[in-house]
């Protein structure tokens, strides 16, 4: 039986977090490798939807409120990093838009040579802040994923005439959002 108690007690790293950071460094590896990087960012673009709207349906019913406003926002998009492990601050805030800086990806070293996961951190920004104050256009400008000491993500609050291609537009779901 010392067998099965050497096995027990050996000294790999793995756990349950360590365990869905790889498989979804897998999964999208894959993605990226069958159908694309576009394709796969697509996919997790819709993931990242979904999460966006769940954490902002938590963060309102939380402070009890109908919307939050553009310091809200911002202060709820550095705290869900934070509780999954990021370090996103804000780098400066105006009408017109938020700049964030990141020195710690959530998907830790997982995240490498995978840029489609960053299309998680637009989505949940973007639908967030569209959500909440009516729109978002979201770019990141720098990104761990991509081999950058750290991320530089851009929300820009109101609509551009010419938005850049490498960003992304988020309009609120529902039709009444107070502007704030």
């Amino acid at each position: 039986m010392s067998g099965v108690q050497d096995i027990q007690n050996a000294d790999i790293p793995l756990d349950k977090d360590r365990f869905t950071r790889s498989l979804l460094r897998h999964l999208t590896g894959a993605l990226e490798d069958i159908i694309g990087l576009p394709e796969a960012a697509g996919f997790v673009s819709i993931v990242g939807d979904t999460m966006g709207e769940e954490i902002g349906t938590s963060y309102r019913q939380s402070l009890q409120v109908e919307n939050l406003n553009k310091e809200q926002v911002a202060a709820c998009l550095v705290d869900l990093k934070r509780r999954i492990g990021g370090e996103f601050y804000i780098i400066e805030e105006s009408d017109e838009e938020i700049v964030f800086g990141n020195n710690a990806c959530p998907f830790g070293q997982y995240v490498e040579g995978r840029p489609s996961l960053c299309m998680m951190t637009s989505n949940v920004f973007g639908r967030i802040a569209a959500d909440n104050l009516g729109y978002a256009n979201v770019r990141i400008d720098e990104a761990i994923a991509n081999g950058d000491r750290g991320c530089r993500v851009v929300i820009r609050l109101k609509p551009d005439e010419r938005p850049q291609s490498t960003s992304r537009e988020y309009f609120a779901v529902e039709a009444s959002h107070d502007q704030h």
